[in-house]
């Protein structure tokens, strides 16, 4: 451009720009439990300095990690890798029993950072045994927070459920004295789908007081139905390991509508996105808006975007920290 040229029009370059409706879905990301994990870490780096240990990923998302790690938090996958005299933070997605144990035996300080849910389910899992039942908890093997679950009962009186495949294959040593659990990130359909073949083949079986698949999830993946039922596509921001941000993918193609899951904008695929005029949004309860921001604005250089909020239920729950972070 010479320095006599005429600057380009913004509106015409606006218009240069293929149009884009976004519908984003609320509520959408962080939940009260990941919210009062983050703030666990953060205040505890500020009352006893960094470094603060974590015990596996505070939540599921590398942009969080990241930030904390920035703050001063190391975070190791075993207790043994935390050294004497320094506080260590519990996930929260919760741990088994001899976690807190082992750490009381080496005399650590330690800050328990389970969702207030996930804890919810432990003492039922605990009261279930202490009633002579065996449960049959419903969920993904190998996430921590199945782990955690499994750890709060001794061995032999919790089974894995994971499909409806182990459901109807399941041959209980006492059919009449069950109870069961869930995963707090389920998909709430597949959940249903097992629950209904459990409940038929054991009508004895005991339920939970109240649903284990926490509001938030069930929040999150009824806001991705009502978005996806009018998007072309969706993307759904959250970590490949999230639980729950898996589900809200799968939610969306149930719906009928193809969705991928991205880390970041910087992961959007416009290739796939060819052709899309209508464009859902959603983000995991791990994954903070700021991701969410990111990726609108990396979008607003593409398109001309449109945004509209697609609100199906609003939250406004919080829960309480550990005793003494509560100031600092």
């Amino acid at each position: 451009m010479t320095p006599d040229a005429p600057l380009p029009d913004p509106a015409i370059a606006a218009t240069a720009r293929p149009p884009l409706d976004l519908l984003i879905a609320a509520p959408r990301g962080f939940c009260a439990g990941v919210d009062r994990a983050i703030i666990i870490v953060e205040r505890a780096i500020e009352r006893y300095g960094a470094p603060v240990y974590v015990r596996h990923e505070i939540v599921h998302n590398k942009y969080v990690v990241d930030s904390l790690k920035a703050k001063g938090a190391i975070f190791v996958e075993e207790l043994d890798e935390v050294p004497d005299g320094v506080p260590v933070v519990f996930s929260a997605h919760g741990v088994p029993k001899a976690v807190p144990a082992k750490a009381e035996e080496r005399g650590l300080s330690y800050l328990d950072a389970t969702c207030p849910l996930v804890s919810k389910v432990h003492r039922q899992a605990e009261r279930q045994v202490e009633a002579g039942r065996h449960i049959l908890f419903v969920g993904h093997r190998g996430h921590p927070e199945v782990i955690g679950t499994f750890g709060q009962v001794p061995d032999g009186t919790i089974t894995l459920i994971e499909s409806v495949d182990d459901a109807r294959a399941l041959q209980p040593a006492d059919p009449a004295n069950l109870a069961y659990l869930t995963q707090t990130t389920l998909s709430v359909d597949d959940t249903a789908e097992i629950l209904g073949v459990l409940t038929q083949r054991f009508p004895t079986i005991v339920a939970p007081k109240g649903e284990d698949i926490c509001y938030a999830t069930s929040n999150r993946q009824e806001a991705v139905k009502a978005t996806a039922a009018r998007s072309d596509a969706m993307l759904v921001i959250g970590a490949p390991n999230s639980s729950n941000s898996l589900r809200l993918v799968e939610c969306a193609e149930r719906a009928g509508t193809r969705a991928q899951l991205i880390q970041r904008a910087e992961e959007i695929d416009f290739g796939w996105l060819a052709g899309v005029r209508t464009l859902g949004i959603s983000a995991g309860a791990s994954a903070p808006e700021i991701l969410v921001r990111e990726v609108v604005d990396t979008l607003a250089r593409h398109y001309s975007i449109r945004e509209e909020y697609i609100e199906t239920a609003r939250e406004n729950i919080a829960f309480k920290l550990p005793r003494g972070l509560e100031k600092v």
